[in-house]
């Protein structure tokens, strides 16, 4: 029998080619201008429901949170299981190495001493060492008056200081409200919301924590949080890809 997990097939050719064939340069410069960027079409409509459709099943996934129980917002989501799903496996591997080159120019801007390999197989390595086992992919479900309030995803010591996030659903069709909020909190200063618009299929790259950003004294870390707004109608699925595993 095949299992949900299998069913959703995504060919690894064409998803290198993809990653590959991204604005790298354009995306590494919004993100130390910005603190995200976007990708562009990611996923096709089909890989989309693929995805969101794993959610019914338990055989794929190792937990399932109910944000309300936690203090989280509303709505819930369900860790994957390792084995990862084939595709989640190879765009985390695919979107790490691209990723990896901006999380050490990061860290030698805040003067960190950690530096990122090259593998995402590697890094992976370095948080089982650190007791971090557990796979952080996820799906996110949201219904009608669900929201997820402003968080950020760290999960131990060791964290890769960049994440990306892909809509599954399609905006105004499948759902209205529940807007990708990602805020910035710069030192002695109020924060700064942004409401960044994704549609079906397009992913997000954004800090997990801290960037650097040049002032007018040098180099200071600005701390970056992300939510999602309230769902007004509807219901919304979206793909978080974390780069290091949990405690």
């Amino acid at each position: 029998m095949t299992s949900p997990a299998s069913a959703c097939v995504m060919p690894a050719g064409r998803l290198a080619a993809l990653v590959d064939g991204l604005d790298w340069e354009r995306i590494g410069a919004d993100l130390d201008e910005a603190g995200h960027a976007l990708t562009g079409p990611l996923l096709t409509p089909s890989e989309c429901s693929g995805l969101s459709a794993l959610y019914e099943h338990d055989q794929p996934f190792r937990s399932r949170v109910v944000m309300e129980r936690h203090g989280f917002g509303k709505g819930e989501y369900k860790y994957f299981a390792d084995p990862l799903p084939e595709a989640v496996a190879n765009l985390r591997a695919l979107l790490y190495r691209r990723l990896a080159p901006v999380a050490n120019r990061w860290a030698t801007a805040m003067a960190l001493d950690h530096r990122y390999p090259a593998d995402h197989g590697e890094f992976l390595d370095r948080c089982h060492a650190a007791g971090q086992r557990r796979p952080t992919p996820l799906l996110l479900k949201y219904r009608p008056g669900d929201y997820n309030c402003l968080h950020q995803d760290l999960y131990g010591e060791t964290v890769f200081p960049l994440q990306m996030a892909v809509l599954l659903s399609v905006p105004g069709t499948d759902f209205s409200g529940g807007e990708f909020v990602l805020t910035e909190q710069r030192p002695r200063m109020q924060s700064r919301a942004t409401v960044v618009p994704l549609s079906q299929g397009m992913g997000v790259v954004f800090a997990v924590d801290q960037r650097p950003v040049q002032g007018i004294r040098g180099t200071y870390r600005v701390r970056h949080r992300h939510g999602v707004s309230l769902l007004r109608s509807g219901e919304r699925f979206m793909l978080g890809i974390i780069f290091h595993d949990a405690a």
